[in-house]
């Protein structure tokens, strides 16, 4: 299982990733990553009109890392009244969001989840059950139905 500093450093991969890191040095420099991926989206607002994305994420983790990886590169993330929780709405350059944000969301998203996933697992196993598989598949019983003979109804199974 991977530790809470081997997550962090991951992420911080990641983000350098998008960032367009180029050297070992630039790839470990956390703050720095940020800051040049709020660059790119200010060179890309000012080459492009910012356009409306709207985004519906179910999941409240990965709903708060979206928002929050907004706010980060100074976008305001929102939703207007009356849309449902799980809605997010941005304004920005299109090839921002496609190339750097929607991209970099998912490759975060999917550490944290498998992260969580992992630690959920274990704590499950430790303290309630060691079997943490899904459930058994068995097949379903033969559907019944009823049969009027008169004023009185009887239950035939159907034939497989």
């Amino acid at each position: 299982m991977m530790s809470e500093d081997q997550l962090r450093e991951k992420l911080r991969k990641i983000e350098a990733l998008y960032a367009g890191a180029m050297t070992d040095g630039e790839k470990s420099a956390a703050g720095a990553a940020a800051e040049r991926i709020r660059v790119k989206f200010e060179n890309a607002s000012r080459q492009e009109r910012a356009e409306e994305f709207k985004f519906s994420i179910s999941d409240p983790w990965s709903r708060q890392l979206f928002i929050a990886l907004c706010r980060r590169y100074g976008i305001k993330p929102f939703r207007y009244t009356r849309m449902h929780r799980q809605t997010v709405i941005v304004r920005a350059p299109a090839s921002f969001v496609q190339m750097t944000l929607w991209p970099e969301f998912e490759e975060l998203s999917s550490a944290l989840t498998a992260h969580l996933d992992e630690i959920t697992t274990k704590i499950i196993r430790e303290e309630v059950h060691e079997a943490t598989q899904d459930a058994d598949e068995v097949r379903e019983p033969r559907q019944l139905r009823w049969a009027t003979t008169g004023s009185q109804q009887h239950r035939q199974e159907t034939p497989p």
